[in-house]
């Protein structure tokens, strides 16, 4: 059910089988598929994708470029920068998908910087901040900032 005081833009794609909250905006061209599930407050820029599987919370802000794949799970208060990259699937093969997507959550206010990489089955620990471009190789304890590649803590 999409709320009505959401605002979808009308080139946006939004399969009416979508949850999204109230005063959620989805701005153009992105797209919101069949079993998504998006809470109140939330801004999706263009060119976001949030598929079926997906978990989004509220006050959740996807700039231009995220693409939200089944297993990802957003908490409340979440940012993630444009571009920034989820995987969900180990072992990747055209044609050929996993019975179960691997789970990944980001948790509460939490903030994935711009063109950073995320890889499948991983828990960003509320507050972690993952700096632009860093490559997430593994758990990320609540509230600490990582960098680099692959991803350290910041010291």
């Amino acid at each position: 059910m999409i709320d009505p005081a959401a605002q979808i833009h009308p080139r946006a794609e939004v399969q009416p089988d979508a949850k999204i909250g109230a005063r959620t905006r989805v701005w153009q061209f992105a797209i919101v598929l069949s079993g998504a599930r998006i809470g109140a407050d939330c801004n999706l820029n263009a060119h976001t994708l949030v598929e079926g599987g997906a978990v989004i919370g509220d006050r959740v802000t996807l700039k231009c470029g995220v693409y939200v794949w089944d297993g990802i799970t957003l908490e409340d208060d979440v940012f993630c920068g444009a571009n920034a990259t989820f995987t969900n699937d180990k072992q990747p093969r055209s044609r050929q998908h996993p019975a179960d997507y691997a789970r990944t959550v980001i948790e509460r206010g939490a903030s994935i910087g711009a063109g950073a990489v995320i890889l499948p089955g991983l828990r960003i620990g509320a507050g972690a901040m993952i700096g632009a471009g860093a490559v997430v190789t593994r758990d990320v304890p609540p509230g600490e900032t990582w960098v680099g590649n692959p991803a350290r803590r910041l010291a």
